[in-house]
């Protein structure tokens, strides 16, 4: 029989009897509302066509169906909606069985649990990420997963997003097999077996008994992880339901939370980090420029940013090459990135093959001569500015000339290294947040004179590694510190105002960041930031406000955890509020004539949003910063704002 068209999105095609059903929808099968009226007239031509017996369903190229259609975000739907779908699947009288040929992710997952019997590629990813968007599960998975996996797999998998391989996904019982190639074939041949034999309607299945206290630690750990996001609780609260309600009580108590879910704030600002993602590293004029071949990724200075650095080159399948200044500093320098593999191994990231075929792509030397081998070659070495100059001097004698050289300076300006090069061209700025094959994200620093290519090559090596890059301008801090900056500065003032260290704290963490700012200066070590200070000191407008307290405490040698002060005390290691540093704020604020006033956790995290938000529109207004999102995603992905809230300029209402 010719093949079948459906729709524009859905082709099909009879083997042996079975209607093999395509979504093919790039890029990635969404089910858009063409999808959704091609399935629906696939499944009507199966029910009448007398040839036809079974039906498996599976997606064009490497997937399955990466989930809703986004372009329909916000909008009526569009009948039928998946649910409609689905239950038709799941209702259907011939076999219907899933090809799940790659990622089948939320809606595609749901699809997939309708079917009767469900196979899978092993390279596939199955996964319900809708709690990311401040949603759950729409069509039924709520519902459907535990009747499969148990409740509390089905908890922790629905409220963390997270995303499984075919191989997990078997042994939790979401899928029945796993092959290697042609799971197509694999399918059809299932689905003719299933002809004429009883179907395995997931939705009647019953829910497996699990003990009560695995089912409620499941349900606490999952709650402690949302961190305050309603989502994941709600989707708890529907995983339990499907245990003692029946099918079609669950599934409308779903479809109601999903679409009020939908219609909230959260949902809203998780919209925005998404949609700000997917234009993040976009460059107006910048679309027909293509990017310089990277193979060999050079890494000067293996201390704990480069060490870093290497690991998540040697992630994203670069060979790299370390350069110390000593053989010593070099096979240190070796142990410490095959620490952090091996660590990867031990937590189960990585296993022992993936580690060793990570090493045989590591060389750490203490001849910088290798490095004339380097496509890129980023520094990683002390932030001093005649340090980097001098070393991006010296390498200006070593690099090909059409390598690249990045800097991954923090606060220094990235133009004045260039402009101590032979090629200020080929410099830009690479800033990695530590620890480095951790975080997501990199600020890209386009210079005064990096070439187009050198910076469109740059966003295309942080996105190998997995990293969310982000463009910016060149100002000290970049985007992240210099917001990190004014926002530090309006808490210190409120200090001198009337709060103290952990008022503040634990307005921001009631507002949703994992940790509050003074915790934060402690575990990172307050003398850091001192020394910045002090080399700023003689270019400070004496005119402009200063609070000195973080300087008194340097002086005091409290300098953070690691002293066992610092804003807080730590005995036995535990934080706790010191009465030395309130007295201190105390005399600061009488020396200053400053009579202190009550701060309500409300107005703590009001005045730091509009600082934050203040200084992003300048950001903006200078051009440091593209797109007020860019600014979000770095505050977020760099400083733990936390995403349910969208970032500083989304709550601000500046989008």
């Amino acid at each position: 029989m010719p093949d079948l068209r459906f729709s524009d999105t859905i082709s099909g095609s009879v083997r042996n009897g079975v209607l093999v059903v395509t979504i093919d929808n790039p890029p990635v099968n969404a089910t858009s509302a063409d999808v959704r009226a091609g399935l629906m007239a696939a499944l009507d031509r199966a029910e009448v066509d007398a040839t036809v017996q079974a039906i498996a369903l599976t997606g064009a190229g490497n997937t399955f169906v990466g989930g809703a259609d986004i372009k329909e975000f916000g909008k009526p739907p569009v009948e039928p909606t998946l649910p409609q779908v689905i239950e038709r699947i799941e209702a259907f009288r011939k076999a219907a069985v899933a090809a799940i040929n790659g990622a089948a992710l939320g809606g595609g997952c749901e699809l997939t649990l309708a079917c009767h019997h469900r196979i899978a590629l092993s390279s596939a990813k199955i996964g319900l990420p809708e709690v990311k968007l401040g949603i759950v599960p729409g069509a039924g998975a709520t519902q459907r997963l535990p009747r499969l996996t148990g409740t509390p797999a089905a908890i922790e998998l629905i409220s963390s997003a997270r995303l499984v391989g075919a191989g997990e996904a078997r042994s939790l019982g979401i899928v029945d097999a796993v092959v290697d190639a042609d799971v197509v074939g694999a399918a059809a041949e299932v689905a003719k077996g299933l002809v004429g034999k009883p179907l395995r309607r997931t939705g009647a299945l019953t829910v497996p008994d699990a003990p009560a206290d695995t089912l409620e630690k499941a349900a606490a750990d999952a709650a402690r992880k949302a961190k305050g996001q309603r989502a994941p609780l709600e989707a708890i609260r529907l995983v339990r339901l499907a245990a003692t309600a029946p099918l079609a009580e669950g599934l409308a108590e779903e479809r109601r939370t999903f679409l009020e879910l939908r219609d909230s704030d959260e949902a809203a600002a998780l919209r925005h980090v998404f949609f700000a993602e997917r234009a993040a590293g976009k460059v107006d004029g910048l679309e027909t420029v293509k990017a310089r071949k990277v193979d060999v990724i050079g890494i000067v200075g293996t201390g704990l940013m480069g060490s870093g650095i290497a690991v998540a080159a040697l992630n994203g399948g670069y060979r790299v090459i370390g350069v110390e200044q000593t053989q010593d500093a070099a096979d240190k320098g070796r142990e410490r990135i095959s620490g952090l593999l091996d660590k990867a191994v031990q937590t189960g990231r990585l296993d022992a093959a993936g580690r060793d075929g990570r090493l045989q792509r590591l060389t750490v030397t203490s001849d910088a001569s290798e490095l004339a081998a380097a496509d890129l070659v980023i520094e990683a070495v002390f932030d001093d500015l005649v340090v980097k100059t001098e070393l991006f001097q010296r390498l200006d004698n070593i690099v090909r000339p059409d390598a690249i050289l990045a800097t991954n300076t923090s606060y220094l300006d990235p133009n004045a290294i260039a402009a101590a090069t032979a090629h200020p061209e080929r410099v830009v700025g690479l800033h990695f947040f530590s620890p480095a094959h951790i975080m997501r994200l990199v600020e890209v620093v386009n210079c005064a004179k990096s070439a187009p290519d050198v910076l469109v090559t740059a966003l295309a090596v942080a996105k190998k590694l997995g990293k969310l890059p982000v463009v910016c301008g060149v100002t000290e801090g970049f985007i992240g510190n210099r917001i990190f900056s004014a926002y530090r500065r309006e808490a210190e003032f409120m200090l001198e105002d009337g709060a103290l260290p952990h008022e503040i704290d634990a307005a921001l963490e009631a507002y949703g960041f994992p940790m509050g700012l003074f915790a934060v200066y402690d575990m990172a070590g307050l003398e850091i930031a001192w020394a910045k200070r002090k080399r700023q000191a003689a270019t400070r407008d004496p005119a402009a406000r200063y609070v000195d307290i973080a300087d008194r405490l340097c002086e005091a040698q409290r300098f953070g955890q690691k002293a066992g002060k610092g804003w807080y005390a730590y005995p036995d290691g535990k934080r706790s509020v010191d009465p030395e540093v309130t007295a201190l704020i105390e005399q600061v604020r009488a020396e200053k004539g400053i009579e202190p006033r009550h701060f309500n956790a409300d107005e703590i995290t009001a005045r730091l949003l509009k600082a934050m938000a203040d200084e992003g529109e300048a950001l903006l207004a200078e051009g440091i910063a593209a797109r007020p999102g860019d600014i979000d995603l770095v505050m977020i992905n760099g400083y733990g704002f936390p995403s349910h809230r969208g970032g500083p300029m989304f709550a601000a209402g500046r989008r």
